[in-house]
């Protein structure tokens, strides 16, 4: 379940040890009993390391703020032998076959095919400096007659049925707080904010999303349960503010995102279309 913002971000952001494993059994391979293969980096009981896998480790630790050295080589290095020998070890001890460890490595292999479905979309279909300057016009259009930027300060509860969004609505109504209610029953990851997003813009959020924030005064939640595709939303106005818009330049990154995360919830609503979906 994600949060509002945005409404279906990319799934490519993943703990580094889950990243890992993923890359580890995609990339197994015998070691030569001469010595290491070209493009391997290390190997442990025979199992590769290759030097693809290192790249592909290096990069998400530099996502996550990580600076490209030669001891993050090492590091990450390190880090795929102490999977390798902690997954051995569990392939030892009988772990891999219990059901626990199917299922992960189930979702493992879903979360790492979802991601490349969604690269690979997006690579054949790329957002364009016109596509994001066309967007940048058209939000400087929708800005009204004295073009100031409306921000809005969010916090979201996400939960899988109506039913249960209705239940966490009749707490709030009750006098027990946002946050609390979030932290308790919200199914997105920022449910340990409290539901906290932060600033954005009408544009920002799933239209629904959108219809009830731009109406909502400020310190007010939402009055009944909102259908984001599969999910159901209550949303709360923290506060509200104007300021002038950035220039496009300042601004093409954050559109950018915004088209691409769009163009990512449209071809999954494209393929839900032609899908058999049941919910419990």
């Amino acid at each position: 379940m994600k949060s509002l913002l945005f409404s279906y971000q990319s799934i490519a952001t993943r703990a580094f040890v889950a990243s890992i494993l993923s890359l580890a059994f995609a990339g197994t391979a015998l070691a030569q009993q001469s010595g290491l293969p070209i493009n391997a980096a290390a190997s442990v009981n025979g199992t590769i390391i290759t030097n693809d896998m290192v790249e592909q480790g290096i990069k998400m630790a530099i996502a996550q703020g990580q600076k490209d050295t030669p001891e993050l080589r090492k590091i990450v290095i390190q880090k795929y032998i102490e999977v390798l020998l902690l997954s051995q070890q569990a392939e030892k001890d009988g772990l891999a076959t219990s059901e626990k460890a199917n299922t992960q490595l189930m979702l493992i292999r879903q979360n790492y095919l979802a991601d490349l479905e969604l690269s690979t979309y997006m690579a054949q279909n790329p957002i364009s400096d016109a596509d994001v300057k066309a967007e940048y016009n058209k939000e400087i259009a929708g800005l009204g007659p004295q073009g100031m930027l409306v921000e809005y300060k969010v916090s979201d509860i996400a939960v899988a049925s109506e039913a249960d969004a209705q239940a966490a609505l009749n707490r709030i109504k009750k006098g027990e707080p946002f946050d609390k209610v979030a932290k308790s029953v919200s199914l997105a990851p920022n449910k340990v904010q409290g539901g906290a997003i932060g600033w954005v813009q009408a544009p920002q959020v799933a239209p629904p999303i959108a219809a009830v924030l731009t109406n909502l005064a400020k310190g007010q939640v939402s009055q009944a349960p909102i259908q984001v595709q599969q999910a159901w939303y209550l949303v709360k106005l923290e506060d509200k503010r104007t300021s002038k818009p950035p220039t496009l330049e300042q601004a093409q990154q954050a559109i950018r995102n915004g088209i691409a995360q769009r163009k990512q919830l449209e071809y999954l609503s494209k393929i839900a279309q032609g899908a058999k979906i049941i919910v419990q």
